[in-house]
Protein backbone atom coordinates (compact mmCIF):
# COMPACT_ATOMS: atom_id res chain seq x y z
CA UNK A 1 0.00 0.00 0.00
CA UNK A 2 2.81 2.17 1.03
CA UNK A 3 4.57 1.88 -2.75
CA UNK A 4 0.89 3.34 -4.33
CA UNK A 5 1.07 6.03 -2.17
CA UNK A 6 4.81 6.76 -2.77
CA UNK A 7 3.79 6.57 -7.06
CA UNK A 8 0.84 9.14 -6.09
CA UNK A 9 3.25 11.39 -4.22
CA UNK A 10 5.32 11.05 -6.95
CA UNK A 11 3.05 11.97 -9.64
CA UNK A 12 2.08 14.39 -8.00
CA UNK A 13 4.53 16.35 -7.24
CA UNK A 14 6.14 15.85 -10.64
CA UNK A 15 3.15 17.78 -11.96
CA UNK A 16 3.50 20.64 -9.34
CA UNK A 17 7.13 21.34 -10.30
CA UNK A 18 6.45 20.75 -14.35
CA UNK A 19 3.83 23.46 -13.69
CA UNK A 20 6.44 25.72 -11.80
CA UNK A 21 8.54 25.28 -14.32
CA UNK A 22 6.76 25.87 -17.11
CA UNK A 23 5.39 29.27 -15.67
CA UNK A 24 9.08 29.71 -14.46
CA UNK A 25 10.33 29.66 -17.80
CA UNK A 26 7.32 31.31 -19.61
CA UNK A 27 8.07 34.29 -17.11
CA UNK A 28 11.46 33.89 -18.14
CA UNK A 29 11.35 34.27 -21.75
CA UNK A 30 8.64 36.57 -21.17
CA UNK A 31 10.94 39.14 -19.24
CA UNK A 32 13.70 38.84 -22.04
CA UNK A 33 15.88 37.55 -19.25
CA UNK A 34 19.70 36.22 -20.25
CA UNK A 35 22.05 34.37 -18.44
CA UNK A 36 25.36 34.00 -18.90
CA UNK A 37 25.03 36.36 -21.82
CA UNK A 38 22.72 33.65 -23.48
CA UNK A 39 19.78 34.48 -25.48
CA UNK A 40 16.68 34.76 -23.94
CA UNK A 41 15.43 31.83 -25.65
CA UNK A 42 18.28 29.57 -24.32
CA UNK A 43 18.18 31.25 -21.32
CA UNK A 44 14.65 29.95 -21.00
CA UNK A 45 15.46 26.37 -22.54
CA UNK A 46 18.67 26.39 -19.36
CA UNK A 47 15.48 27.29 -16.86
CA UNK A 48 13.36 24.93 -18.17
CA UNK A 49 16.51 22.35 -17.79
CA UNK A 50 17.54 23.13 -14.38
CA UNK A 51 13.93 22.67 -13.11
CA UNK A 52 13.41 19.47 -14.75
CA UNK A 53 16.63 18.73 -13.09
CA UNK A 54 15.39 19.83 -9.58
CA UNK A 55 12.12 18.27 -10.28
CA UNK A 56 14.54 14.86 -11.18
CA UNK A 57 16.39 15.42 -8.15
CA UNK A 58 13.32 16.20 -5.94
CA UNK A 59 11.48 13.24 -6.74
CA UNK A 60 14.48 11.13 -6.48
CA UNK A 61 15.43 12.40 -2.84
CA UNK A 62 11.58 12.28 -2.18
CA UNK A 63 11.45 8.72 -2.80
CA UNK A 64 14.98 8.28 -0.73
CA UNK A 65 13.87 10.09 2.17
CA UNK A 66 10.30 8.26 2.15
CA UNK A 67 11.55 4.65 0.86
CA UNK A 68 14.04 2.98 3.17
CA UNK A 69 13.88 0.15 0.49
CA UNK A 70 14.65 2.26 -2.06
CA UNK A 71 17.73 3.27 -0.19
CA UNK A 72 18.89 -0.28 0.26
CA UNK A 73 18.09 -1.28 -3.13
CA UNK A 74 20.06 1.60 -5.05
CA UNK A 75 23.29 1.72 -2.31
CA UNK A 76 23.51 -1.96 -1.19
CA UNK A 77 21.90 -4.14 -3.69
CA UNK A 78 25.41 -5.43 -4.77
CA UNK A 79 26.15 -6.28 -1.13
CA UNK A 80 22.77 -7.86 -0.39
CA UNK A 81 23.42 -9.64 -3.88
CA UNK A 82 26.76 -10.93 -2.52
CA UNK A 83 24.96 -11.46 1.10
CA UNK A 84 21.97 -13.62 -1.36
CA UNK A 85 25.15 -15.34 -2.88
CA UNK A 86 26.42 -16.17 0.58
CA UNK A 87 22.78 -17.32 1.91
CA UNK A 88 22.74 -19.51 -0.94
CA UNK A 89 25.94 -21.23 -0.42
CA UNK A 90 25.00 -21.83 3.26
CA UNK A 91 21.41 -22.60 2.26
CA UNK A 92 23.00 -25.50 0.03
CA UNK A 93 25.58 -26.52 2.64
CA UNK A 94 23.01 -25.93 5.60
CA UNK A 95 20.53 -28.84 3.54
CA UNK A 96 23.93 -31.01 2.56
CA UNK A 97 24.34 -30.78 6.44
CA UNK A 98 20.53 -31.54 6.61
CA UNK A 99 20.30 -34.61 4.27
CA UNK A 100 23.20 -36.06 6.58
CA UNK A 101 22.22 -35.36 9.86
CA UNK A 102 18.57 -37.11 8.32
CA UNK A 103 20.37 -40.29 7.24
CA UNK A 104 22.65 -40.60 10.99
CA UNK A 105 19.32 -39.69 12.55
CA UNK A 106 17.38 -42.29 10.29
CA UNK A 107 20.92 -44.48 11.61
CA UNK A 108 20.88 -43.83 15.03
CA UNK A 109 17.25 -44.79 14.71
CA UNK A 110 17.35 -48.07 12.99
CA UNK A 111 20.93 -48.52 15.82
CA UNK A 112 17.98 -47.35 18.71
CA UNK A 113 15.68 -49.97 17.38
CA UNK A 114 18.49 -52.50 17.43
CA UNK A 115 19.28 -51.68 20.67
CA UNK A 116 15.69 -51.98 21.85
CA UNK A 117 15.54 -54.95 20.26
CA UNK A 118 19.12 -55.92 21.94
CA UNK A 119 17.58 -54.84 25.47
CA UNK A 120 14.55 -56.27 24.73
CA UNK A 121 16.76 -59.78 24.49
CA UNK A 122 18.56 -59.35 27.09
CA UNK A 123 15.94 -58.76 29.55
CA UNK A 124 14.47 -62.16 27.99
CA UNK A 125 17.68 -64.14 28.72
CA UNK A 126 17.82 -62.28 32.54
CA UNK A 127 14.38 -63.36 33.14
CA UNK A 128 15.69 -66.79 31.61
CA UNK A 129 18.84 -66.36 34.06
CA UNK A 130 16.39 -65.70 36.56
CA UNK A 131 14.51 -68.43 36.29
CA UNK A 132 17.76 -70.80 35.72
CA UNK A 133 19.07 -69.24 38.78
CA UNK A 134 16.16 -70.32 41.01
CA UNK A 135 16.28 -73.53 39.07
CA UNK A 136 19.60 -73.83 40.52
CA UNK A 137 19.16 -72.78 44.08
CA UNK A 138 16.61 -75.42 44.06
CA UNK A 139 19.19 -77.89 42.55
CA UNK A 140 21.49 -77.01 45.31
CA UNK A 141 18.79 -77.63 47.76
CA UNK A 142 18.39 -80.94 46.37
CA UNK A 143 21.81 -81.75 45.99
CA UNK A 144 22.27 -80.62 49.80
CA UNK A 145 19.99 -82.62 50.67
CA UNK A 146 21.37 -85.58 48.88
CA UNK A 147 24.64 -84.85 50.21
CA UNK A 148 23.68 -85.35 53.80
CA UNK A 149 21.67 -88.46 53.18
CA UNK A 150 25.16 -89.64 51.54
CA UNK A 151 27.19 -88.67 54.33
CA UNK A 152 24.94 -90.25 56.94
CA UNK A 153 25.10 -93.27 54.52
CA UNK A 154 28.94 -93.18 54.59
CA UNK A 155 29.14 -92.48 58.38
CA UNK A 156 27.28 -96.65 58.54
CA UNK A 157 29.32 -97.65 55.98
CA UNK A 158 32.25 -96.93 57.39
CA UNK A 159 30.91 -98.88 60.34
CA UNK A 160 30.07 -101.86 58.34
CA UNK A 161 33.62 -101.75 56.49
CA UNK A 162 35.89 -101.54 59.55
CA UNK A 163 35.27 -105.23 60.27
CA UNK A 164 35.12 -106.10 56.14
CA UNK A 165 38.92 -104.53 56.62
CA UNK A 166 39.98 -106.01 59.32
CA UNK A 167 38.82 -109.49 57.44
CA UNK A 168 40.67 -108.72 54.28
CA UNK A 169 44.17 -107.77 55.87
CA UNK A 170 43.57 -111.69 57.57
CA UNK A 171 42.96 -112.79 53.98
CA UNK A 172 45.36 -110.36 52.21
CA UNK A 173 47.91 -111.89 55.30
CA UNK A 174 47.11 -115.44 54.19
CA UNK A 175 47.11 -114.85 50.75
CA UNK A 176 50.88 -113.83 51.23
CA UNK A 177 51.34 -117.02 53.24
CA UNK A 178 50.03 -118.96 50.86
CA UNK A 179 51.84 -116.96 47.75
CA UNK A 180 54.96 -117.67 49.40
CA UNK A 181 54.43 -121.35 49.48
CA UNK A 182 53.37 -121.62 46.47
CA UNK A 183 56.60 -119.97 45.38
CA UNK A 184 58.38 -122.13 47.46
CA UNK A 185 56.16 -124.98 45.73
CA UNK A 186 57.40 -123.23 42.38
CA UNK A 187 60.62 -123.34 42.74
CA UNK A 188 61.02 -126.71 43.80
CA UNK A 189 58.98 -128.01 40.69
CA UNK A 190 61.54 -125.72 39.01
CA UNK A 191 64.13 -127.43 40.46
CA UNK A 192 62.62 -130.77 40.16
CA UNK A 193 62.09 -129.72 36.27
CA UNK A 194 65.85 -129.27 36.17
CA UNK A 195 66.71 -132.54 37.74
CA UNK A 196 64.18 -133.68 35.77
CA UNK A 197 66.00 -132.54 32.91
CA UNK A 198 69.36 -133.39 33.99
CA UNK A 199 68.73 -137.00 34.22
CA UNK A 200 66.64 -136.95 30.44
CA UNK A 201 70.56 -135.57 29.16
CA UNK A 202 72.37 -138.35 31.07
CA UNK A 203 69.39 -140.75 29.73
CA UNK A 204 70.60 -139.83 26.08
CA UNK A 205 74.02 -139.16 26.71
CA UNK A 206 74.01 -143.00 28.41
CA UNK A 207 71.65 -143.76 25.03
CA UNK A 208 74.92 -142.82 22.89
CA UNK A 209 77.10 -144.06 25.13
CA UNK A 210 75.36 -147.44 24.85
CA UNK A 211 75.18 -147.09 20.86
CA UNK A 212 78.86 -146.56 20.89
CA UNK A 213 79.79 -149.45 23.32
CA UNK A 214 77.21 -151.61 20.98
CA UNK A 215 79.67 -150.17 18.26
CA UNK A 216 82.61 -151.20 20.18
CA UNK A 217 81.24 -154.81 21.08
CA UNK A 218 80.66 -155.85 17.31
CA UNK A 219 84.30 -154.20 16.81
CA UNK A 220 85.66 -156.41 19.84
CA UNK A 221 83.89 -159.84 18.43
CA UNK A 222 86.27 -158.98 15.50
CA UNK A 223 89.34 -158.33 17.42
CA UNK A 224 90.58 -156.49 20.64
CA UNK A 225 90.35 -152.76 20.65
CA UNK A 226 93.22 -150.63 22.23
CA UNK A 227 92.05 -147.43 21.14
CA UNK A 228 88.44 -146.09 20.65
CA UNK A 229 87.10 -143.88 18.17
CA UNK A 230 87.24 -140.18 19.01
CA UNK A 231 89.81 -141.24 22.05
CA UNK A 232 92.23 -138.06 22.79
CA UNK A 233 95.33 -138.75 22.58
CA UNK A 234 97.27 -135.75 23.10
CA UNK A 235 96.29 -132.19 24.16
CA UNK A 236 97.91 -129.20 24.30
CA UNK A 237 97.05 -125.49 25.52
CA UNK A 238 98.35 -123.42 22.79
CA UNK A 239 99.02 -119.43 22.66
CA UNK A 240 101.08 -118.62 19.96
CA UNK A 241 103.63 -115.30 19.96
CA UNK A 242 104.85 -115.48 16.62
CA UNK A 243 104.08 -117.28 13.42
CA UNK A 244 106.28 -119.84 13.31
CA UNK A 245 105.58 -120.78 16.69
CA UNK A 246 102.15 -122.83 15.51
CA UNK A 247 104.22 -124.81 13.10
CA UNK A 248 106.82 -126.24 15.97
CA UNK A 249 103.45 -126.40 18.28
CA UNK A 250 101.47 -128.50 15.94
CA UNK A 251 104.67 -131.36 15.11
CA UNK A 252 105.52 -131.56 18.79
CA UNK A 253 101.53 -132.43 19.87
CA UNK A 254 101.92 -135.19 16.54
CA UNK A 255 105.03 -136.51 18.20
CA UNK A 256 103.14 -136.57 21.72
CA UNK A 257 100.07 -138.05 20.17
CA UNK A 258 102.42 -140.62 18.08
CA UNK A 259 104.21 -141.58 21.19
CA UNK A 260 100.76 -142.46 22.96
CA UNK A 261 99.17 -144.43 19.97
CA UNK A 262 102.85 -146.48 20.21
CA UNK A 263 102.45 -146.88 23.97
CA UNK A 264 98.95 -148.53 23.40
CA UNK A 265 99.68 -150.21 20.01
CA UNK A 266 102.97 -151.36 21.03
CA UNK A 267 103.17 -151.63 24.97
CA UNK A 268 107.22 -152.21 26.12
CA UNK A 269 108.60 -151.19 22.66
CA UNK A 270 110.30 -147.98 21.81
CA UNK A 271 109.42 -145.48 19.84
CA UNK A 272 111.25 -145.60 16.39
CA UNK A 273 108.96 -144.67 14.01
CA UNK A 274 105.32 -142.41 12.90
CA UNK A 275 102.54 -144.66 13.32
CA UNK A 276 100.09 -141.46 13.46
CA UNK A 277 98.48 -140.88 10.16
CA UNK A 278 96.81 -136.97 9.98
CA UNK A 279 95.83 -135.79 6.58
CA UNK A 280 97.96 -132.87 5.72
CA UNK A 281 94.91 -130.71 4.64
CA UNK A 282 93.92 -131.14 8.29
CA UNK A 283 97.43 -129.68 9.55
CA UNK A 284 97.61 -127.07 7.10
CA UNK A 285 93.97 -125.89 8.25
CA UNK A 286 95.02 -126.56 11.59
CA UNK A 287 98.04 -124.52 10.91
CA UNK A 288 95.80 -121.46 9.81
CA UNK A 289 94.00 -121.55 12.77
CA UNK A 290 96.27 -120.71 15.04
CA UNK A 291 97.19 -118.18 13.28
CA UNK A 292 94.55 -116.09 14.67
CA UNK A 293 94.93 -114.17 17.99
CA UNK A 294 94.08 -115.92 21.47
CA UNK A 295 94.34 -118.75 23.35
CA UNK A 296 93.43 -122.73 21.38
CA UNK A 297 93.24 -126.07 22.72
CA UNK A 298 94.25 -128.52 20.23
CA UNK A 299 93.20 -132.57 20.56
CA UNK A 300 94.79 -135.24 18.57
CA UNK A 301 91.91 -137.75 18.61
CA UNK A 302 91.63 -141.55 17.11
CA UNK A 303 89.29 -141.34 14.01
CA UNK A 304 88.23 -145.20 14.22
CA UNK A 305 88.59 -148.11 16.52
CA UNK A 306 92.21 -149.92 16.47
CA UNK A 307 92.56 -153.27 16.96
CA UNK A 308 95.49 -155.39 18.44
CA UNK A 309 97.74 -156.08 15.62
CA UNK A 310 97.39 -152.81 13.76
CA UNK A 311 100.38 -150.79 12.70
CA UNK A 312 98.77 -147.93 12.01
CA UNK A 313 96.61 -144.96 13.75
CA UNK A 314 94.43 -142.50 11.79
CA UNK A 315 93.82 -139.66 13.88
CA UNK A 316 92.24 -136.30 13.21
CA UNK A 317 93.06 -132.39 15.32
CA UNK A 318 90.35 -130.67 17.23
CA UNK A 319 90.35 -126.72 17.32
CA UNK A 320 88.37 -125.07 20.23
CA UNK A 321 89.08 -121.77 21.70
CA UNK A 322 90.31 -121.91 25.01
CA UNK A 323 88.07 -120.11 28.02
CA UNK A 324 87.18 -120.27 31.28
CA UNK A 325 84.80 -123.42 32.19
CA UNK A 326 84.53 -122.71 35.84
CA UNK A 327 85.41 -120.45 38.74
CA UNK A 328 86.35 -121.04 42.26
CA UNK A 329 83.44 -121.32 44.55
CA UNK A 330 80.75 -121.65 41.66
CA UNK A 331 77.44 -124.02 42.01
CA UNK A 332 77.59 -126.05 39.49
CA UNK A 333 74.49 -127.92 39.95
CA UNK A 334 71.94 -128.50 42.92
CA UNK A 335 69.36 -130.73 44.35
CA UNK A 336 67.18 -130.92 47.49
CA UNK A 337 67.02 -134.32 49.69
CA UNK A 338 63.60 -134.73 50.88
CA UNK A 339 63.03 -135.50 54.41
CA UNK A 340 61.88 -139.19 54.23
CA UNK A 341 65.14 -139.67 51.95
CA UNK A 342 67.12 -140.83 54.63
CA UNK A 343 68.79 -144.26 53.58
CA UNK A 344 71.98 -144.40 52.70
CA UNK A 345 71.60 -146.10 49.04
CA UNK A 346 68.84 -143.48 48.23
CA UNK A 347 71.49 -140.53 49.60
CA UNK A 348 74.25 -142.27 47.43
CA UNK A 349 72.10 -142.26 44.51
CA UNK A 350 70.75 -138.42 44.68
CA UNK A 351 74.66 -137.55 45.43
CA UNK A 352 75.93 -139.50 42.16
CA UNK A 353 72.96 -137.69 40.24
CA UNK A 354 73.99 -134.53 41.28
CA UNK A 355 77.91 -135.63 40.17
CA UNK A 356 76.58 -136.52 37.19
CA UNK A 357 74.56 -133.11 36.82
CA UNK A 358 77.89 -130.83 37.41
CA UNK A 359 79.71 -133.12 34.99
CA UNK A 360 76.69 -132.47 32.29
CA UNK A 361 76.79 -129.05 33.32
CA UNK A 362 80.69 -128.72 32.75
CA UNK A 363 80.56 -130.71 29.50
CA UNK A 364 78.10 -128.10 28.25
CA UNK A 365 80.32 -125.29 29.27
CA UNK A 366 83.07 -127.17 26.67
CA UNK A 367 85.30 -128.55 29.27
CA UNK A 368 87.30 -132.01 27.60
CA UNK A 369 87.28 -133.83 30.95
CA UNK A 370 85.46 -137.30 31.12
CA UNK A 371 84.85 -136.88 34.66
CA UNK A 372 85.24 -134.72 37.80
CA UNK A 373 87.76 -134.87 40.41
CA UNK A 374 85.78 -135.67 44.09
CA UNK A 375 87.13 -136.67 47.66
CA UNK A 376 85.82 -140.25 48.35
CA UNK A 377 86.63 -139.79 51.90
CA UNK A 378 84.61 -136.71 51.92
CA UNK A 379 82.05 -138.03 50.27
CA UNK A 380 81.71 -141.50 51.81
CA UNK A 381 81.68 -138.95 55.43
CA UNK A 382 78.95 -136.74 53.46
CA UNK A 383 76.51 -139.83 52.57
CA UNK A 384 76.33 -140.39 56.21
CA UNK A 385 76.14 -137.00 57.64
CA UNK A 386 72.59 -136.58 55.16
CA UNK A 387 71.73 -140.17 56.11
CA UNK A 388 71.42 -139.82 59.97
CA UNK A 389 70.22 -136.50 59.82
CA UNK A 390 66.67 -135.82 61.84
CA UNK A 391 63.59 -137.52 60.34
CA UNK A 392 61.81 -135.00 58.08
CA UNK A 393 64.63 -132.69 57.89
CA UNK A 394 64.76 -131.69 53.93
CA UNK A 395 68.81 -131.15 52.54
CA UNK A 396 69.83 -128.80 50.18
CA UNK A 397 72.92 -130.55 48.34
CA UNK A 398 75.47 -128.32 45.93
CA UNK A 399 78.18 -129.18 43.73
CA UNK A 400 81.10 -126.85 44.42
CA UNK A 401 83.92 -126.41 41.99
CA UNK A 402 87.38 -126.24 43.85
CA UNK A 403 89.45 -124.35 41.93
CA UNK A 404 89.00 -122.48 38.28
CA UNK A 405 89.72 -124.32 35.40
CA UNK A 406 89.81 -123.95 31.56
CA UNK A 407 88.60 -126.19 28.53
CA UNK A 408 91.68 -129.22 28.94
CA UNK A 409 91.73 -128.44 32.70
CA UNK A 410 90.87 -131.47 35.18
CA UNK A 411 87.57 -129.88 37.52
CA UNK A 412 88.09 -130.84 41.27
CA UNK A 413 84.35 -130.24 43.45
CA UNK A 414 83.68 -129.99 46.43
CA UNK A 415 79.62 -131.02 47.89
CA UNK A 416 78.08 -129.31 50.47
CA UNK A 417 74.79 -129.21 52.29
CA UNK A 418 72.26 -126.75 54.30
CA UNK A 419 69.38 -128.07 56.28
Amino acid sequence: MSGWLLILALLVLGGVLSTLGDRLGSKVGKARLSLFNLRPRNTAVVITALTGSLISALSLGLLLLVSERLRVGLFELDQLQDRLRQSRSALISSQADLRRSTADLERNRQELRANQRELARSRQERNRALQGRDAAVASERKVTRALSAAQRRAGELRQELRPLQDQRRRLEAERTRLSRDVKARDADIQRTEKELAGVRARIEAGAKELKDLEGKVLALRQGDVLIASGQPLAVARIRLGRQEDGRRSIDALLQEANATAYRLLLPGQKVNRQILLVPRSDIERLDQALRKSGTWVVIIRSAANILRGEQRVLAFPDLRPNRPVVRRGEVLARTVLDGDVRSPEEVRSRINLLLAAALTQAQRRGTLVDGLEVDGTGLNRLAVTLSQRPEGQPATLEAVARGNADTPDPIAVDLRWSP
